[in-house]
């Protein structure tokens, strides 16, 4: 089993076991540049944030007391990184999705006709402009929750904050830009009631 693996390479790395640690990084390598990818402005940045979360995991490993899980912990690392990016740099560009149920914008391109395609690249594009009003905090709640698919308490373990903290910066980012596709005409205003379909409204 993988978490078995994963618990006695953590072990193995908290002991200094440099192998045991490159281990970890192969395991998590991937998901970490996805996360640090939709956060950062552009692939140097992404990469670099991506190496100091490792090596902050490595410096920090020692310490690790296992509260949370090892990937929360290395999640709340890269986090950091980019959020000290974004402050450093003042660049605000991501691609996410407002609503992990609403809005699905990793649809294969080969099942979408050629008018879809540009649609989904335009709506892409627009919620790439509208992230740039938001502050670093909300964009790393809504990349948690989008590219991780972390559920509200591991967001809140990732980042330190409690779950109230969490679900009220999600739903303020997620009005904020629901509000700038509105204004851009990409979105219909939402109805009185869900109802029971999802029809890509926010």
């Amino acid at each position: 089993m993988i978490e078995a693996r994963e618990q006695k390479w953590v072990a193995a790395a908290k002991e200094g076991d440099q192998e045991a640690f490159e281990e970890l990084v192969h395991l998590y390598e991937k998901r970490v540049l996805a996360l640090t990818q939709r956060m950062c402005a552009n692939p140097e940045d992404a990469a670099e944030a991506a190496q100091e979360a490792f090596f902050a995991a490595w410096q920090g490993l020692k310490n690790f007391r296992g509260d949370s899980s090892f990937s929360t912990w290395l999640y709340r690392l890269a986090s950091n990184a980019c959020v000290d990016q974004l402050r450093r740099e003042g660049r605000r560009q991501a691609a996410v999705s407002l609503d992990d149920e609403d809005v699905n914008l990793d649809i294969p391109a080969s099942i979408l006709s050629p008018q879809e395609e540009a649609e989904r690249r335009e709506l892409g594009e627009q919620i790439e402009a509208g992230l740039q009003s938001l502050p670093p905090e909300y964009r790393a709640v809504l990349v948690l929750r989008e590219v991780q698919q972390l559920r509200y308490e591991e967001i809140g373990k990732a980042l330190e904050m409690d779950i109230g903290t969490v679900k009220s910066r999600i739903s303020r980012g997620r009005k904020k830009l629901r509000s700038f596709l509105l204004a851009q005409g990409n979105f219909s205003s939402p109805p009185s009631s869900k109802g029971t379909g999802k029809g890509g409204c926010l």
